[in-house]
């Protein structure tokens, strides 16, 4: 079984029972000295600690099967701001937040995600022209159609 396949099953076996999901898995530099990258993310998002532990238990585990001889660097972390969703369960932690979502077809969306569902997700699409009287319209768009997208960080506090 391939390295990548074998740590991903690791990984999973490290969150079994958790509310925390795999996003990604790389291995580079397979042959030389690996470099194994996991993204982990989680229902109510994911903490430093929870990575921590999620590190401990995989690089325990590499060891004890001796799945790689060599020196390896293993790195687990949450997905940052700068990296866009990857699956529709990481849609569902931010509703209400503003995304910006770039279609298959080159055009993009930009909206505050309403509804996001297994097939599709749902946006009150950011109005131009910033015309307070006007409710912005909802635009459904089935997640086949997502090429990526990414929620945007706003600076604004609350308040009045």
């Amino acid at each position: 079984m391939p390295l990548k396949e074998e740590v991903t099953s690791l990984v999973a076996a490290a969150l079994e029972g958790k509310p925390l999901f795999i996003v990604d898995v790389t291995v580079k530099g397979e042959n030389s000295r690996p470099k194994i990258s996991v993204s982990v993310d989680g229902d109510e998002g994911i903490t430093i600690d929870e990575c921590a532990r999620i590190s401990r238990t995989v690089g325990d585990r590499i060891e004890e099967l001796d799945l790689i001889p060599q020196a390896y660097t293993l790195e687990v972390s949450s997905p940052g701001l700068d990296q866009p969703l990857r699956l529709p369960r990481q849609y569902n932690r931010h509703q209400g937040r503003n995304v910006k979502v770039h279609l298959r077809d080159g055009s993009i969306r930009t909206g505050k995600l309403l509804v996001a569902g297994e097939t599709a997700i749902t946006l009150a699409e950011e109005v131009k022209g910033k015309k307070k009287a006007v409710t912005p319209p909802e635009v459904t768009i089935p997640l086949a159609d997502i090429e990526k997208t990414f929620v945007l960080v706003s600076f604004s506090q609350g308040g009045s």
